[in-house]
């Protein structure tokens, strides 16, 4: 119940936001850093319970954006719909790419998921109706809903209930019998084969939830540039960042990657804002190396060793 009232109540607020927060910039920052606790936290479904590493985050995220685009384009769907047909077209294809790639194992599924994400760009980029490698600029809708001024505030409050229907989500996998699997497959993939865990379909349905997350998170992206290109879209800071922030704060348990997304994403904004854009990539990286070496189980693991330990009587 306390997960349920926290919930509401964060959407409660953002929705409440444009009625004291006017500066538009909050909204335009916020909305990417609750895309990245959305990345984040479907990484690490298949990622930090599974062990399953992927690298091929902006896949996913690219065509939740490019199947919201091709439908707004084609019969100016709602939002909403955009949204629910990327994340099924992208869940869809995690679940394929689960069939062709979850046989293998540690870093020869990493590749593959490397390769599948090179081979979709190049097909975005021949794709002429979406725009193909020179782009497409999008329209946005030009009534602002319910009191909302400007349509970055809409985008954020939306990117809101997709973050916490994402935690939720995550949340849920943990505390049942999929995330027992999945840890198990995590430890031992033999052994828990051996006893009984049906290790395809539980990392196919990883695959699948996290994909489609991952899709939903994508969704909006093009209204939120008003404009779509492939480099952008099929961007390697996704998968980078999808696997920085998880590992930052913990992949043992559903909220850390969205302390590891807040932490990472905030920083990289401020970055943006006081330096330039261009150190985001060096300030993950840094983050990356520091945590890898000194608290390899993130700032979870740090809370627990430092915090929790010494509280004990």
């Amino acid at each position: 119940m306390k997960f349920l009232f926290g919930a509401l109540a964060l959407i409660g607020l953002a929705a409440a936001a444009p009625l004291f927060v006017r500066l538009e910039y909050f909204y335009f920052a916020g909305f990417v850093v609750l895309q990245f606790v959305v990345l984040a936290t479907a990484w690490n479904i298949l990622g930090g319970f599974a062990g399953y590493v992927n690298f091929g985050t902006g896949a996913f995220f690219a065509v939740g954006a490019y199947s919201a685009v091709a439908l707004y384009k084609a019969v100016q769907l709602p939002l909403g719909l955009q949204i629910l047909a990327g994340a099924a077209t992208a869940g869809l294809l995690g679940f394929l790419v689960g069939l062709l790639t979850l046989r293998l194992r540690g870093i020869f599924f990493s590749i593959a998921t490397i390769a599948i994400t090179i081979i979709l760009e190049t097909v975005v980029m021949n794709w002429h109706y979406v725009g193909g490698a020179k782009g497409l600029p999008i329209l946005r809708p030009t009534e602002m809903p319910l009191y909302f001024t400007n349509y970055t505030q809409w985008l954020f409050l939306v990117m809101t209930v997709i973050a916490v229907l994402a935690v939720a989500t995550a949340r849920y996998i943990q505390t049942g019998w999929i995330g027992r699997g999945l840890r198990a497959i995590r430890d031992n993939e033999g052994a828990a084969e051996c006893s009984g865990v049906p290790t395809l379909k539980l990392k196919l349905a990883a695959a699948t939830i996290s994909g489609a997350l991952m899709g939903a998170a994508g969704a909006p992206f093009a209204q939120y540039l008003s404009f779509i290109e492939p480099s952008s879209a099929f961007s390697l800071n996704y998968a980078v960042n999808a696997l920085a922030m998880p590992i930052i704060g913990g992949t043992a348990h559903w909220i850390g990657p969205v302390i590891g997304a807040i932490l990472l994403g905030t920083v990289q904004q401020v970055v943006t804002v006081t330096i330039s854009s261009e150190m985001n990539v060096l300030v993950v990286g840094v983050m990356l190396v520091v945590f890898v070496v000194g608290a390899p189980e993130g700032i979870l693991g740090l809370w627990n060793r430092y915090v929790l330990k010494k509280g004990a009587p």
